[in-house]
């Protein structure tokens, strides 16, 4: 079953979000790096918002200290889903952004391990639930209220940002092409200040340990669902049904066993199990694990 073409269109193989276009996505493997950019690139639902707040919270002064009243969008944009047409060329250094582009849509200039890449993984079958919850809270995604199906669709790359395995296991199999830093969801989950730490110093930022604090304390899930600079609770209405939950939902660690049956477990594993085993990544699956 293909996804609608009201919601998703096709370009070179991966599949994005009808809110942008596919001339305007052609045309980012030419986009301009400078030395000094950062991208922090994901698959849905991989603590992307979580990581995009900790960036805007770790670069800029202002946000951390509650001077600027800006949402993180404005200071992290999107990419690949430049909704105000703002060009990019003209913004401050250095630039952040965030994006969901597999690593062969990229900037080609980022393969010349220019610019710094931060990506982050999480255990796919919380991905896959928390996209499932989150396709009926975003309006510019089809929302399919039968899990069984969700997930089929998920296992087949039917979805925004295409197949899940072959996101994560492109971005780690090329990463010697780039300046890149690999995070995992739950690694962050575990311990949020070596994280921090982490970010700070691939990308040279020194910050005194009260900023480091400031950072950790803001950047906890509680935190920033509570932020509406970080929530996303000022999108338009017109992109989300906010009778139907939040941009942040959970944000936990094996919220998956509260929404997958034995058989659709057996089912997820048995199409993707031996793939996973075969990434360099150890997977936490369970809260209790950390």
């Amino acid at each position: 079953m293909e996804p609608s073409k009201d919601y998703l269109f096709k370009y070179k193989g991966f599949y994005f979000a009808v809110n942008t276009t596919l001339e305007y996505v052609s045309t980012l493997e030419d986009f301009e790096i400078n030395d000094s950019d950062i991208f922090l690139a994901t698959y849905p639902k991989s603590g992307t918002v979580w990581t995009q707040n900790i960036l805007s919270l770790i670069m800029y002064e202002g946000h951390r200290n509650g001077t600027e009243n800006i949402d993180t969008m404005e200071r992290i944009p999107w990419l690949e889903y430049n909704v105000n047409d703002k060009d990019y060329a003209q913004l401050p250094l250095p630039r952040v952004f965030v994006t969901h582009l597999p690593y062969y849509l990229i900037p080609r200039d980022l393969r010349n391990k220019r610019a710094s890449i931060i990506y982050v993984t999480r255990n796919p079958k919380d991905v896959m639930v928390s996209y499932y919850h989150f396709s009926k809270y975003m309006n510019t995604l089809e929302e399919i209220t039968d899990f069984n199906l969700f997930m089929e669709r998920f296992l087949a790359g039917k979805v925004l940002a295409s197949s899940w395995i072959d996101h994560v296991s492109g971005w780690y199999s090329h990463a010697e092409d780039f300046n890149i830093l690999f995070l995992t969801y739950e690694e962050m989950k575990k311990d949020l200040r070596s994280a921090v730490l982490k970010i700070c110093k691939f990308l040279g930022k020194k910050l005194s340990e009260e900023e480091v604090d400031s950072v950790v304390r803001q950047a906890t899930f509680e935190n920033m669902r509570k932020d509406p600079r970080a929530n996303y609770e000022n999108l338009p209405d017109d992109l989300v049904d906010k009778d139907k939950g939040a941009f942040l939902r959970k944000g936990t660690v094996g919220d998956w066993k509260n929404n997958m049956t034995v058989a659709q477990n057996e089912r997820f594993d048995q199409v993707l199990m031996e793939k996973i085993k075969a990434l360099p990544i150890s997977f936490i699956w369970d809260i209790n694990e950390l």
